[in-house]
């Protein structure tokens, strides 16, 4: 599985253990940046996302900023992207399993790492449930 990551300046810690820790798992991972500490604006970094989820370059996302509400929003003006906002394993599951989530967003100032690597966990290893959950993702526009 081939996994696209982001972040802003404050999810840059979490994203840069999180991709060891996703290749430890035997996953793919590319990189969307950011690289550097400096403030910079999310939008730059989800927008390249984005567009690899809805090209099939990756095959689900990983984002983080500091609420994870900005991350959230810019992914998810992209058709084809449904990108579900987590802070606890019975959330990032649900985000898959209710909401098909193909990106995970984490808010990295106000979650631990701990957390951070349980939800993404959590949301890797959940089934999406289909059913009635298809039925409302397809009244959602793209």
């Amino acid at each position: 599985m081939r996994i696209g990551i982001c972040s802003d300046h404050a999810g840059l810690e979490y994203k840069s253990r999180l991709i060891s820790y996703l290749l430890g798992k035997g996953y793919e991972v590319v990189n969307f940046g950011t690289d550097s500490s400096e403030s910079c604006d999310y939008p730059d970094f989800a927008h390249p996302l984005a567009f690899a989820v809805e090209k099939g370059e990756v095959d689900a996302g990983i984002a983080l900023c500091g609420t994870g509400n900005g991350m959230a929003m810019t992914l998810n003006h992209h058709k084809g992207v449904r990108a579900g906002l987590a802070w606890g394993t019975a959330i990032a599951s649900l985000v898959k399993e209710h909401n098909n989530a193909n990106v995970l967003v984490l808010p990295a100032r106000f979650i631990s790492y701990r957390m951070a690597v349980s939800c993404v966990r959590a949301w890797l290893t959940t089934d999406f449930a289909g059913g009635r959950h298809q039925r409302r993702i397809d009244k959602i526009p793209v």
